[in-house]
């Protein structure tokens, strides 16, 4: 962590009052400013609210929301829900995350464009299975259209370089 993202975690901390009881706002602030919550982060919030960085962790951890990852550029949904589960959402996101090179529990691509994500309901049943990146929606998706996608991402991003 550099010390313009050290400073900035210590005036969300100091926003806050310093109290322990606002952990959870701290996080949010936290993680709203550097788009996850690194190691570094933990600790410093640990120590400057005097808890147990166990603690701290364990809310972390506790609430999907937050992550304890670098997110991507991009920011892949793959619905989960009743429509799209019953439409073949499942190889979708295999093939999204075999495209993407993932493995175990990591959702971020190693050149750091796409993460990865699964939700429980993106609201659009009727246009089941969809997948959103970026929050635009991709209605009717199979697994070749979602990588199609990706690539045309990946190809632009490459000629924007």
């Amino acid at each position: 962590m550099n010390e313009a993202q050290c400073a900035r975690t210590m005036q969300i901390i100091d926003a806050h009052g310093r109290d322990p009881a606002a952990l959870i706002a701290i996080l949010q602030d936290v993680q709203a400013e550097n788009s996850y919550l690194s190691q570094e982060n933990l600790e410093l919030i640990a120590k400057e609210l005097n808890v147990a960085i166990s603690k701290v962790y364990g809310v972390a951890t506790f609430f999907e929301n937050f992550s304890l990852e670098a997110k991507g550029k991009h920011l892949v949904k793959v619905c989960n829900g009743t429509a799209c589960h019953v439409r073949k959402s499942q190889p979708i996101y295999d093939a999204v995350h075999a495209y993407l090179g993932l493995s175990g529990k990591r959702k971020t691509s190693d050149d750091g464009l796409f993460t990865l994500e699964t939700v429980a309901c993106l609201g659009a049943c009727g246009l089941a299975p969809v997948m959103t990146i970026d929050g635009e929606v991709h209605a009717k998706m199979d697994p070749d259209r979602a990588v199609a996608l990706l690539e045309e991402i990946r190809a632009k991003e490459g000629s924007a370089q």
